[in-house]
Order: structure tokens, then C-alpha cells, then sequence
């Protein structure tokens, strides 16, 4: 019995609240308890992921929320509801990159958007961590500014962005460690791009 609720404990969301500012620390309300978070610092499952003007920007369970001072407590932690939306909106960060939080088959991950990549990319480090098996996939010689690599040509059984989520989408898995997982073409062909100054949006075709 106490197994049992603490694993239906994990499921539940929790409640987060920005209660201030202290320099580019985060002030947040937990669940009743107060937690001070540094950029890039993670509590409670929480990490603040940067400063948007006057509002925090924080990622937990592979999403990434915007909180204001004294605004709504939000529900973060929750399971992620089936990804029936059909717009995604990326807000450009340091350097004018789109970055954003992700789901690859259910498993959180950063993406940074390449229109100029062919495929999704990742590194064969997130690859085992998302359980992927290279051993079954089709080997694949890439030239890269450092030369040749070989690679391996995969299907993700799901690629989830804020609400939307495509289904076997194809990937190459590169033998380097990469900060971020690239969002290329066979996820973006599938939607159509509008840029905004610093913000883009990707609405299902």
C-alpha cells in the first residue's frame, strides 16, 4: 500500500508559483515551500531555464512553462495530455537559436531547430539514454566539417513539441556528444513555418 501511493505521489503535479526576483535568481513556491533557483538549476524537478523580461522561464517533465510575480500558481510534473495541439510557438533565446523542451517516445529532451538539417539529430549518448537500438539500424556516412562519421538512420516511434506530436519520424544518431538534439526537416516538413522577429511558429499542414 505504501509502495502504491507513493508511486501515484509522483504522478500528481505540482503547484508553482514566482513569488520574486533576487539578481537572475528565481524565487518559486513549491507545493507551500519555498525554493530559490539559479539559471540552470534544477529543484524539485523544476529547472529555471532563463529570464524573459520580467517572467521565468522553467522546464519540468519535458515542458517549459512562463511564470510571473504574483501570478497563477501553475500545475507543473503532471503527465503530458496526448499532443492533440496543432501550433507550436518557440521564442528565440541568446544567439537568436530556437530552443525548446521536447519529448522523444515519451523520454524529456532540448531541441534546437535546424531548418538546415535533413533528419532530427542526436548524439549517441542521448540515443542510449533514450533507449534506442543501434544495433538493428541502417549505417550511414556523413560528412561533417571535421570529416567523415558514420552514423545510423533511426525512426523515433514520437517527437512531441508543446501540444503537437508526429509519429515515426526519421533521425540519424551522430558517434559525438550534442548539447542539444537538432530539430531538422522530417519533423519540420511536416508543418508549416512562419517567423515573427523572435518568435517562430510551426503549425501543422
Amino acid at each position: 500500500m505504501a509502495l502504491a501511493l507513493a508511486l501515484g505521489g509522483a504522478a500528481q503535479a505540482q503547484s508553482v508559483q514566482l513569488a520574486g526576483r533576487m539578481g537572475e535568481r528565481a524565487l518559486l513556491v513549491v507545493d507551500g515551500q519555498t525554493q530559490m533557483l539559479a539559471v540552470g538549476q534544477t529543484v524539485a524537478g523544476i529547472r529555471l531555464l532563463r529570464w524573459v523580461d520580467d517572467s521565468a522561464e522553467i522546464e519540468s517533465g519535458g515542458r517549459t512553462q512562463r511564470l510571473r510575480v504574483g501570478g497563477t500558481p501553475a500545475q507543473v510534473g503532471a503527465p503530458p495530455a496526448p499532443g492533440r495541439g496543432r501550433e507550436i510557438v518557440i521564442t528565440a533565446g541568446p544567439g537568436g537559436h530556437f530552443t525548446t523542451a521536447g519529448l522523444v517516445n515519451g523520454r524529456p529532451v532540448r531541441f534546437m531547430v535546424d531548418t538546415g538539417a535533413t533528419l532530427v539529430a542526436l548524439g549517441r549518448d542521448d540515443a542510449q539514454r533514450l533507449g534506442l537500438d543501434l544495433a538493428a539500424a541502417r549505417p550511414l556516412l556523413m560528412q561533417t566539417a571535421n570529416g567523415a562519421v558514420q552514423g545510423h538512420l533511426v525512426t523515433l516511434s514520437s517527437v512531441r513539441v508543446g501540444d503537437v506530436e508526429l509519429s515515426n519520424v526519421g533521425a540519424v544518431v551522430l558517434p559525438m556528444a550534442m548539447p542539444v538534439l537538432l530539430l531538422g526537416n522530417s519533423f519540420l516538413a511536416r508543418l508549416q513555418m512562419r517567423r515573427d522577429n523572435d518568435v517562430m511558429r510551426l503549425e501543422l499542414k
